[in-house]
C-alpha cells in the first residue's frame, strides 16, 4: 500500500518538524513511499552511551522553534529541488532523549539511490550544523556540557567550513 503524504516534504505539518515526543520512525517511513521513487533512505541519529571517552547518560535538546521550523522547511525544499526528490522528511527531538532513542530522522525518496543518499546526507548535515537546535550531553558522572554539535573542522581543516561544503 502506497501512502503518499499530502505534502512531500513535511511529516504531517510544519510544526511537527520538531517534536517533544519520541520519533515514530515506522510511521514516518510508512508515509515516505511514492510510486515514482525507486529508492528510500532513512537516517536515524541515535543517542549513544559515550562521547569523546566519556560515558553519556542521556542528551537534552533545546531549539529556537520559530526559526528552526522555518530553516528545516527550507533545507527540505532545497534538497527536494536539487535532487528532484519525491519525498523529503526530517524530524528532530527536543527535550530529554534517552540512550538508544532517535534524536533526529531524515527520510528521502527519489527515482534512484544515489540522489536519495546524497540528499539525505545534505539534509542531516545542514540541520545539524545550521538549525538553532542545541544539545546538552549529560554524563554518567553527573556533569553535563552544552555543544559538541559541529566538529566538521576535524575533516575540512577549516572551522568555518562544514563537511557538506567540502569539495
Amino acid at each position: 500500500m502506497n501512502m503518499i503524504p499530502s505534502s512531500s516534504y513535511l511529516p504531517a505539518a510544519a510544526d511537527n518538524l520538531i517534536s517533544g515526543e519520541p520519533l515514530d520512525m515506522a510511521g514516518l517511513l510508512a508515509g515516505a513511499h511514492h510510486p515514482a521513487a525507486g529508492a528510500v533512505v532513512l537516517f536515524s541519529g541515535e543517542v549513544r552511551d559515550h562521547n569523546l571517552g566519556r560515558a553519556v547518560a542521556f542528551l537534552e535538546y533545546e531549539a529556537y522553534r520559530p526559526l528552526a521550523l522555518k530553516m528545516i522547511g527550507e533545507i527540505l525544499a532545497a534538497a527536494k529541488e536539487k535532487w528532484q526528490l519525491r519525498i523529503a522528511i526530517a524530524q528532530h527531538r527536543v527535550g530529554r532523549v534517552a540512550i538508544g532513542d532517535s534524536a533526529v530522522v531524515v527520510i528521502t525518496a527519489s527515482s534512484h539511490r544515489s540522489e536519495a543518499y546524497a540528499a539525505n546526507r545534505y539534509i542531516i548535515d545542514r540541520i545539524k550544523h545550521e538549525v538553532p537546535i542545541w544539545k546538552c550531553e549529560h554524563y554518567a558522572d553527573g556533569t553535563h556540557e552544552w555543544g559538541n554539535n559541529c566538529n566538521c573542522h576535524t575533516v575540512t581543516g577549516d572551522p568555518t567550513k562544514h563537511i557538506y561544503e567540502a569539495g
